[in-house]
C-alpha cells in the first residue's frame, strides 16, 4: 500500500479522496491555486502545495507543476479525482513515466476510450450495441449530409474527444446540418484541442443508463449495479438515482454483465463507468469514463462499498475482495447536486457563504467542502456540494430527500436548492416517469421557479 497519495485536483472530491486516505493509513498532500489557499482540502491535508494562480490551466491543469509537487514531497502515487486531468492519458504517462503510480487505467486505455469514435468501434468489436451512426469521424459537409440521411433525422453531432455537452449539436434538417457541423467543430477545437466530430441517431425520449465498474490488476471484473442519470440540463448531470426505476433485475444484470465482460476485454483496471441510452428496451453504448464519478455516492449507499478505498487498493497491486456474487444492492438511493447558481436562469453565483447548516438524521450524506465563511472562487465548476440519501425504497428516498433540502441552509449565494425541491415534488418523477429531455421540457413550462 501507498504511504503517500499526492491529489491532484481540488473541493469535494479532493475532501472525499483524502477521507478514504485517512481510513487507509495513507497521508495526503494537497495542491491548490491561490485562490484555494483556504480551500478545506488544504487545510484538511498533511500537506499542501501552491501551484499556480487561479486560472485552471495555469494550476489544476498545470502538469509541470504537479509533477514538481509530486517531487518535492516524496509522493509515490497521484489521484486525480474527476475532471481536470482525470482522463487526460498525456498526464498518466508522464505519471507513470516519473516512477509514480497514476490511480486509475493505463494511458493506453484512457486514449483508447477516450476518443469517442474510438471508443465506439471497440465496444463494436465486444459485441456491445451503439446507437446508429457514422463509422468513424465525419470528413467534410457532404460525409456529414449522407451520413445524416441515412441513418435519418433527428441527428446529434458530437465531439470525438469531448463530453459534458460541449460540441453536440442536435440536428432535424438537411438545411440545418451544415451550420450545426461547424459550430460543432469550433466548439470542439476550443475547448478539447480536437476539431474532430461524428454523428449519431438522435434518440426522442431515452433514459440515460450508467453501469458501475471495477477490475483489479488480475483479470477481475465486477460491475456494481447502474444509475439513473437521466435528469439532466443541457448534458449536465442535475440528480441521479440507483436503482433505475426503469430498469428490473433481470436488464439489470444483463447490462451489467454485459459491461462488466466489455471492461475486461479491453484490459481495462481501477473504477469507471460505462453509460448507454435506454429507449423501447433496447441499451446503446455512448461513452466510457475513465474515473471515478460525480455520483459515485449513489452507488457506495446501495452497495455499502467504498469506491474511492477499492480504487486506490486496485492501483496499489490488490486483488478485488469481494465477486460478482457477493455484491449486493440495498435500498434506493438519490443524489441532488447542489450547484452555486441561479434556480431559474442557472447564472453562476460566487461570493461568501454568509451561513451554512447541512442536513443530517439516518440515511443521509453530505460531500461538500464548503463553510461558513468560505468564498466561493468564480474560476471553477459551481457544483458546491452533493447530497445524498438513502431508503427502503425509492418512496421513502424521496421523502428523506425532501426533508433534507428543506434542512439545508446555504445562505449569501444563489443555489439550486429550489429546484431540487419543486423536482422531489413533481408527480411524474415521484411516479419514475422521466427521460433524458424531462428537465429541458419542464422549465420550458415555467415550474423551475425559486424558494
Amino acid at each position: 500500500m501507498f504511504n503517500k497519495i499526492l491529489i491532484a485536483n481540488r473541493g469535494e472530491i479532493a475532501l472525499r479522496i483524502q477521507r478514504a486516505c485517512r481510513e487507509l493509513g495513507i497521508r495526503t498532500v494537497a495542491v491548490h491555486s491561490t485562490a484555494d489557499a483556504e480551500a478545506m482540502h488544504v487545510k484538511n491535508a498533511d500537506e499542501s502545495v501552491c501551484i499556480g494562480p487561479p486560472p485552471s490551466k495555469n494550476s489544476y491543469l498545470n502538469i509541470t507543476s504537479i509533477m514538481a509537487a509530486a517531487e518535492i514531497t516524496d509522493t509515490e502515487a497521484i489521484h486525480p479525482g474527476y475532471g481536470f486531468l482525470s482522463e487526460n492519458a498525456e498526464f498518466a504517462e508522464i505519471v507513470r513515466a516519473s516512477g509514480l503510480t497514476f490511480i486509475g487505467p493505463t494511458p493506453e486505455v484512457i486514449r483508447m476510450m477516450g476518443d469517442k469514435v474510438q471508443a465506439r468501434n471497440t465496444m463494436i468489436q465486444a459485441g456491445i450495441p451503439v446507437v446508429p451512426g457514422s463509422e468513424g469521424v465525419i470528413e467534410g459537409e457532404e460525409h456529414a449530409l449522407r451520413v445524416a440521411r441515412s441513418i435519418g433525422f433527428p441527428v446529434i453531432i458530437k465531439a470525438a474527444g469531448g463530453g459534458g455537452g460541449r460540441g453536440m449539436k442536435v440536428v432535424h434538417t438537411d438545411a440545418a446540418l451544415i451550420n450545426a457541423y461547424s459550430v460543432a467543430r469550433n466548439e470542439a477545437r476550443q475547448f478539447f484541442s480536437n476539431e474532430n466530430v461524428y454523428i449519431e441517431k438522435f434518440l426522442e425520449a431515452p433514459r440515460h443508463i450508467e453501469i458501475q465498474l471495477i477490475a483489479d490488476q488480475h483479470g477481475h471484473a465486477v460491475h456494481l449495479g447502474e444509475r439513473d442519470c437521466s435528469m439532466q440540463r443541457r448534458h449536465q448531470k442535475i440528480l441521479e438515482e440507483s436503482p433505475s426505476p426503469a430498469l428490473n433485475p433481470r436488464a439489470r444484470d444483463m447490462l451489467g454483465t454485459l459491461a462488466a465482460r466489455a471492461a475486461a476485454a479491453v484490459g481495462y483496471t481501477g473504477v469507471g463507468t460505462m453509460e448507454f441510452l435506454m429507449e423501447r428496451g433496447q441499451f446503446y453504448f455512448i461513452e466510457m469514463n475513465t474515473r471515478i464519478q460525480v455520483e459515485h455516492p449513489v452507488t457506495e449507499m446501495v452497495t455499502g462499498l467504498d469506491l474511492v478505498k477499492q480504487q486506490i487498493r486496485v492501483a496499489a497491486g490488490e486483488k478485488l475482495p469481494f465477486t460478482q456474487e457477493q455484491v449486493e444492492f440495498r435500498g434506493h438511493a438519490i443524489e441532488c447536486r447542489i450547484n452555486a447558481e441561479h434556480p431559474e436562469t442557472f447564472v453562476p453565483s460566487a461570493g461568501t457563504i454568509q451561513d451554512y447548516h447541512a442536513p443530517g438524521g439516518n440515511g443521509v450524506r453530505v460531500d461538500s467542502a464548503v463553510y461558513a465563511g468560505y468564498a466561493i472562487p468564480p474560476h471553477y465548476d459551481s457544483m458546491i456540494a452533493k447530497l445524498i440519501v438513502h431508503g427502503a425504497d425509492r418512496h421513502e428516498a424521496i421523502v428523506r430527500m425532501r426533508r433534507a433540502l428543506d434542512e439545508y441552509v446555504i445562505n449569501g449565494i444563489s443555489t439550486s436548492i429550489p429546484l431540487h425541491q419543486r423536482i422531489m415534488t413533481d408527480s411524474d418523477f415521484c411516479k419514475g416517469h422521466y427521460n433524458l429531455h424531462f428537465l429541458e421540457r419542464y422549465l420550458k413550462k415555467g415550474k423551475g421557479g425559486s424558494k
